[in-house]
């Protein structure tokens, strides 16, 4: 029995110090005014802030990405210039070393002009016979002195002989060309001859052809052309008979007035076939003016009589709103007494409310122990 006691003694203690640790729980949430605000959610905020901060990191990230890659880029450009100007470096270089090479001075045309060891590298002049710079005053050569004649005489009888043999057999072989070129001529002369006789044959064989077909079209369309004009003048000829008949047979010279009505309605006429009017139409017209006249006199009466009763009921509306008018401001002047009236009555009761609470009621003030026994739970 102790026992049993006992646990119940430490289920009640255990359960009044849950209830009291819920109440400090709930007193700090409710009493925390950043908790308690309302329309205020922190969490959200949180994640706000976060994703703010995740956002900005993202950013500060791709600007870093970009700053490399700009970085990269302009090393990249460095590199493409060094090489560039690398590249015009060793071009130049090649250009001039070319021109060491292969454009010497000594390779120039006027270099013996300008070569200063041109007289160190003088040859004697005799040389050779024909060499240009054994001059008159040289005192190298004298007159009637030919070293070289035998040679000469040799090498001209060969040139001679040379030239001759191809003289002769370019000459030989022109005369080949001429004659062969004479014998193609002949051929292609006749040839000609031949084409064009064939071709005056067949000129003249299609110019008579053509005379013939010409003269048979000619005289088919001279027969045609007579026929036309003769059903012509047959059509208008009997086109005129018929145009002379109608018209003496015509309702337009016979008057037929009934040529006049029109197949829309039995009161429509054709005006180009009119006749004039009939006197019994006359008469029914003047009758029905007259009536018309009658009519019209009986319309403006009843518009002038309905005039005048629209301008008694104006009249009558305009008395009746001036009256209504006054009566209104009367009214109004009344009203406006009344709620003075009425006015003056409730400041009267306020101002004797307001002097019995400050005198009977609102005698005890609350002091500052009355305001501590509040916000001391959460219920």
């Amino acid at each position: 029995m102790y026992k049993v006691d006992i646990q119940t003694d430490l289920k009640e203690v255990a359960a009044i110090e849950a209830r009291r640790n819920r109440e400090k729980q709930r007193q700090s949430r409710i009493f925390n005014a950043r908790f308690r605000t309302m329309g205020v959610d922190v969490e959200g905020l949180k994640n706000q802030v976060e994703e703010r901060n995740l956002r900005d990191n993202a950013e500060k990230r791709r600007d870093e990405a970009f700053d490399a890659d700009m970085v990269q880029c302009d090393k990249i450009a460095q590199m493409l210039e060094e090489e560039e100007r690398q590249r015009k470096k060793q071009l130049q270089q090649a250009v001039v070393e070319f021109r060491e090479r292969e454009q010497q001075p000594s390779t120039r045309r006027e270099w013996d002009i300008h070569d200063p060891e041109a007289v160190r590298k003088g040859h004697p002049a005799r040389v050779s016979d024909d060499d240009p710079r054994c001059g008159p005053s040289s005192m190298q050569r004298f007159a009637g002195e030919d070293l070289r004649a035998p040679a000469r005489l040799r090498l001209q009888k060969e040139q001679n002989k040379r030239v001759l043999e191809e003289q002769r057999t370019e000459r030989e072989k022109d005369l080949a060309d001429r004659k062969y070129a004479d014998t193609l001529e002949d051929k292609k002369r006749i040839e000609l001859d031949l084409r064009a006789l064939e071709l005056a044959r067949l000129e003249e064989e299609c110019r008579k052809a053509k005379a013939m077909a010409t003269a048979d079209f000619n005289r088919a369309q001279a027969a045609e052309v007579a026929e036309q004009q003769r059903l012509a003048q047959q059509r208008e000829q009997d086109d005129n008979y018929t145009e002379i008949h109608n018209h003496l047979t015509g309702d337009i010279l016979t008057e037929n007035p009934d040529i006049a009505n029109s197949l829309v309605g039995p009161h429509r006429v054709i005006p180009y076939r009119w006749k004039g009017m009939t006197l019994e139409q006359m008469e029914a017209v003047w009758k029905t003016q007259a009536e018309q006249c009658k009519e019209n006199q009986r319309l403006r009466e009843a518009e002038r009589q309905r005039d005048a009763e629209w301008d008694r009921q104006r009249h009558l509306a305009a008395r009746a709103a001036l009256e209504l008018e006054e009566q209104e401001q009367n009214f109004r002047l009344q009203l406006r007494k009344s709620l003075d009236a009425y006015n003056r009555e409730l400041a009267d009761a306020q101002k004797s409310n307001l002097q019995y609470l400050e005198k009977e009621v609102y005698t005890n003030a609350p002091t500052a122990q009355y305001h501590l026994q509040f916000n001391t739970s959460s219920r």
